[in-house]
């Protein structure tokens, strides 16, 4: 799909699993950022421990590639337990998830990723592994069939997902502890930068540190994507060491600009500029045009540029404003009285909304 191939695509790759594992934090001491979610963790993982119980189901939420799976390995890890890693698309059937928890130890931690894409009959098996630490299964078809209830060890599911409003409420309610995972900054970025540069035993100065920083969208998977090609070029073109002269020009050479956009992020800006006078425009027009599915727009390409604040998204459809036209370089429109009203009320609506 579109989305795997993007370099700044905060999805993890599949030639990048090996070498993410490697520079993973194991402990909470060298994980940076979301300080506000591992604070709480910190304290939940030392009152389990006091009470020699398995920590309560937890519930990972946000962008990809901020750090889930790595917190989840750190949770194990602080629990001196075992994690197995699965995933929603990967659990079709009730018998593979009775298989997955049916080989868990007392205290394990079991991690699904993308959990909102489990299908209805398995999130129902799942309740009762959740809530009794038990699995009914059917044994036998028709009059022959046979209700037998497995007792499973008590053990810790951590769910992570990007899309917490498609969870089912029974499922959300069922975890104890939801945590929201926030993009990172471009100082937090810095630090990460640094550290893997170290586990790489590459030497990198600050200002081309804080360089990467800026171009990474809050993410430390791009940000140490970003670093590795990085390394490349200083290999090739340089004597090793990563100066910003090697930064910008290997940034130029992936077409990342000074936001953080590349090629993709342009293309529906323009798109919508140039075909459809700045909007508004519906999401399905935009996905027909660009030849993409809409979901994929939705979850990959439109949360960074609305972030940004070049891309709105109204009742009538999406707009781009003013921010994107200059940083494309193109002259910005005169706004009609009407719709300068318009955008008013909107904004004044939002704060409102805010504030309440």
């Amino acid at each position: 799909m579109e989305k795997d191939r993007r370099f700044v695509s905060p999805v993890l790759q599949r030639d990048e699993e090996q070498s993410e594992r490697s520079i993973r934090p194991r402990h909470f001491e060298d994980y940076i950022g979301q300080s506000a979610v591992t604070s709480q963790l910190k304290i939940y993982i030392q009152a389990a421990k006091m009470r020699g119980e398995p920590l309560d189901h937890l519930l990972f939420f946000g962008p990809p590639g901020l750090g889930k799976t790595t917190l989840a390995g750190i949770i194990a890890n602080e629990m001196d337990v075992e994690l197995k890693i699965t995933s929603g698309p990967a659990i079709t059937r009730q018998a593979d998830l009775a298989a997955i928890v049916s080989n868990l130890h007392e205290g394990d931690v079991l991690f699904i990723d993308e959990i909102h894409r489990l299908n209805r009959a398995v999130e129902e098996t799942l309740y009762s592994a959740m809530e009794d630490f038990a699995i009914d299964m059917v044994i036998g078809k028709g009059t022959m069939a046979n209700t037998i209830r497995y007792t499973l060890p008590k053990f810790t599911l951590i769910g992570a997902t990007t899309r917490s409003g498609s969870l089912s409420a029974p499922l959300r309610d069922r975890f104890g502890v939801l945590a929201k995972f926030d993009l990172y900054t471009t100082d937090e970025l810095s630090q990460i930068i640094t550290r893997t540069a170290g586990i790489l035993d590459v030497k990198i100065d600050e200002p081309s540190t804080a360089l990467i920083a800026s171009r990474s969208r809050g993410t430390p998977r791009i940000a140490n994507r970003i670093l590795k090609r990085v390394r490349d070029f200083s290999m090739v073109k340089g004597d090793g060491n990563i100066n910003t002269d090697i930064v910008k020009e290997t940034l130029s050479s992936l077409g990342i600009d000074e936001a953080g956009l590349e090629e993709l992020d342009r293309r529906i800006l323009r798109l919508i500029i140039t075909s459809f006078r700045g909007g508004p425009i519906g999401i399905d027009a935009i996905a027909a045009a660009l030849g993409e599915e809409r979901v994929t727009i939705e979850d990959m390409y439109e949360p960074y540029l609305m972030q940004l604040g070049f891309l709105n998204r109204t009742q009538k459809g999406r707009t781009v404003t003013d921010a994107a036209y200059v940083h494309l370089g193109l002259p910005v429109p005169d706004r009609a009285p009407a719709e300068q009203d318009e955008k008013s009320d909107e904004r004044s609506k939002e704060e409102q909304l805010k504030i309440c």
